[in-house]
């Protein structure tokens, strides 16, 4: 009983959950990239078929259709791309989900079928979908690169502060002639 109290207690408990989070991931990343090597095998395999074939045409929906696969197989990259990254750095990159969205949205738009015409509420959902994408994508890299330039500003405060000779220590060189790092 004890030893369960003591996993519920936050710090450890917490820890367990990070572990199991990673441990999904990287379960997922191994599906995916398993999933994503059979089905571009089969995608090059029907498409060597289909340029052997007279009888297939090339333009219309029929390159539609070769572009719908060549994006669905790059949606699946950005996704394996999104569990990689948070494997690396421990958190979710938004950047790289609202970049896999805007493709998808953007692969919906390519393939749209011919009658779509008919349907305006979904051509109007889909303008819609990308403008919120795109203007999500803009604020969040405005975000990223005012916190990058924030950190450069610090970064040569900090450097201005201490000297150079300060900032040379402290990627472990020796101010010492003939040192390598610290002794």
């Amino acid at each position: 009983m004890r030893r369960l109290q003591r996993i519920f207690q936050d710090r450890p408990f917490l820890h367990l959950i990070d572990r199991g989070e990673r441990l999904v991931a990287k379960l997922l990343a191994v599906m995916l990239f398993l999933v994503l090597v059979v089905a571009a095998l089969k995608f090059s395999v029907e498409l060597l078929f289909q340029l052997v074939d007279p009888a297939v045409r090339w333009e219309g929906e029929g390159l539609i259709a070769v572009l719908g696969d060549l994006l669905n197989l790059l949606i699946a990259i950005e996704v394996l791309q999104n569990i990689t990254s948070y494997l690396r750095r421990h958190v979710v990159q938004i950047e790289l989900v609202l970049l896999t969205a805007i493709t998808a949205v953007a692969r919906k738009v390519i393939v749209l079928p011919p009658n779509a015409e008919n349907k305006p509420m979904l051509v109007v959902g889909l303008g819609v979908a990308v403008l919120c994408l795109a203007a999500a994508f803009w604020m969040v890299r405005q975000i990223n690169e005012r916190e990058a330039n924030e950190r450069e500003v610090r970064e040569r405060e900090e450097l201005a502060r201490t000297g150079p000779a300060r900032s040379f220590q402290a990627a472990g060189h020796s101010p010492a002639v003939g040192a390598d790092g610290p002794h």
